[in-house]
């Protein structure tokens, strides 16, 4: 009979035994996708917290170093608290209106019914739609003469040129714009849901809401968790709607944060004072990004 085998002792990492060739391979095929990303984002991003700090020329060269005095600007600028109180109102606004009508649409389409087909590529086409063409046309729509949107409500009411409805309107219109992409999401996490759930609680005697309460959005949370950090998101950097149907006004009524940078900017030619202001909604973007995150890990929103 053969001595049983010793057990080969510990070698050490075979991670670290590696040739520093090998160690080396994996920076070498991410280099390309990391040059871009610091050409691109990351130098243009470090170029605007410098330009940030200066008084600006026409041409956007930096001319005076004047340190944080363009944030102290900001911060007591009555316009740019305006800005803030407008754009967390649009981001609400957009926020509802899409990811509700992404969930409902997916509801609708949940179950197979002849042109489930058409109604899907219906309530997906917002995806396919360019901003500034469906902007446009909703100039037309709510045009307060030969608008439709008057005709069918039978009002008279001029809904870009009215503080009291100009921000809903574009609200609503880029909520229906984001609310494509949320249709998919949320077809795609009920597809995954099992269908056993929902036939022991037919036997159980639950209604429609009922399953809707208690197995379709309990399953959906970690869908709809995604969904709206990202239309959040995507709402703070609205703008070519609002440039188009409103030019930020009546007023200073839709006059958004990045809004409100591209006019410092472009119009009034205060790249430093615009920079500042794009870093402050980077900054309230990251900050409001990672209290969602907090919070779903908190398990306030994942059950």
């Amino acid at each position: 009979m053969e001595a049983s085998k010793k057990p080969k002792k510990f070698q050490g990492n075979k991670i670290s035994q590696r040739p520093l060739t090998e160690k080396i391979e994996p920076l070498l095929y991410l280099s390309p996708a990391l040059l871009l990303l610091g050409i691109f984002l990351f130098w243009p991003f470090f170029q605007t917290i410098i330009r940030s700090l200066h008084i600006t020329d026409n041409l956007g060269r930096n001319a005076l170093f004047v340190g944080l005095e363009n944030y102290i600007e900001l911060f007591k600028s009555s316009s740019f608290h305006n800005s803030l109180i407008v754009t967390i109102f649009f981001v609400f606004i957009v926020v509802i209106v899409g990811v509700l009508l992404g969930f409902f649409t997916a509801l609708l389409c949940q179950r197979t019914f002849p042109g489930i087909r058409l109604f899907s590529a219906a309530y997906a086409l917002p995806i396919a739609i360019a901003t500034s063409g469906i902007a446009l046309v909703f100039q037309v729509m709510l045009n307060q003469s030969i608008g439709i949107v008057n005709q069918i409500l039978g009002t008279d009411i001029n809904w870009l040129a009215d503080p009291t409805y100009a921000l809903l309107s574009i609200g609503i219109l880029t909520g229906w714009l984001n609310s494509g992409l949320n249709f998919l999401y949320f077809s795609a996490g009920l597809s995954s849901i099992d269908e056993s759930l929902y036939e022991s609680a037919s036997i159980d005697g639950a209604n429609w809401w009922n399953k809707i309460r208690h197995i379709t959005i309990p399953s959906l949370k970690p869908i709809t968790f995604f969904v709206v950090v990202t239309n959040i998101i995507n709402a703070f950097q609205g703008f070519a709607q609002i440039r188009i149907l409103t030019g930020g006004g009546p007023g200073e009524s839709t006059n958004v944060i990045v809004y409100d940078i591209y006019r410092n900017a472009f119009m009034n030619y205060r790249y430093g004072y615009a920079s500042a202001e794009s870093i402050v909604l980077f900054v309230i973007v990251v900050i409001l990004t990672i209290i969602i995150f907090k919070v779903n890990k908190g398990g306030r929103i994942n059950a």
